[in-house]
């Protein structure tokens, strides 16, 4: 089976090497430039990788770009800053494509001191423990590594175009019965400075847009 990963990129151009060097045999990375002012979209072209350009700012915007171009059945999503390795990709995607599960995310485990800061860490696991309580999905990390067949996503009708977009996917799902399941994947320091973990700013403007997501669906 070959299997789309959509990578969400800003700015990694240091960490696209590792990331696409680690892709699958199977695994077809679409990156999806939102904006970057370097040389992201050139080095993806470079090793190979399928580069769409999504100008409207937002994680949202460009994992849904991703998800409206890719053509294969099966897709994952994962961020392309060398905090996820790819190798670990089959393992999120294997649930889904052995029929055990709609939608797989991979509940992040640090692996090095620094990968997940503290500030980020607790800001997830509220965010998970509210939706444990009120979609009743048995999650314990919203990762950013996830898997599910593509046409279903769509039907989903997804809106959010920024950091609610993981989440809405999420309770989307719950509300249309699907099974969602979580498996463990390593976490690592990433490659340059996080847009939104790696400052208490931008983990307060995702929480924020989680927060309205909840409102409007949970």
């Amino acid at each position: 089976m070959t299997v789309d990963v959509i990578l969400p990129c800003l700015n990694e151009e240091a960490a696209l090497g590792w990331v696409l060097g680690r892709m699958p045999d199977g695994y077809r990375p679409l990156v999806v430039d939102n904006g970057s002012t370097d040389r992201t979209a050139e080095v993806a072209r470079d090793l190979g990788a399928r580069v769409v350009h999504e100008p409207r700012r937002g994680f949202g915007a460009a994992c849904h770009a991703g998800l409206l171009a890719a053509t294969a059945d099966l897709v994952c999503f994962m961020d392309a800053d060398a905090s996820l390795d790819p190798r670990q990709l089959h393992a999120v995607a294997a649930p889904v494509i052995d029929g055990h599960a709609d939608l797989v995310l991979g509940a992040r485990r640090p692996r090095a001191a620094g990968a997940w800061p503290l500030h980020a860490r607790l800001g997830n696991a509220v965010l998970a423990r509210t939706l444990r309580r009120r979609a009743g999905v048995a999650l314990h990390d919203l990762g950013p590594m996830r898997a599910a067949v593509r046409g279903r996503l769509l039907e989903l009708g997804l809106t959010d175009r920024r950091f609610g977009y993981p989440l809405e996917m999420v309770l989307r799902a719950a509300a249309a019965g699907w099974r969602i399941a979580e498996v463990d994947v390593d976490y690592l320091p990433r490659a340059g400075r996080s847009k939104v973990t790696g400052t208490v700013r931008g983990t307060l403007r995702a929480v924020a847009d989680m927060r309205r997501v909840m409102a409007e669906l949970g």
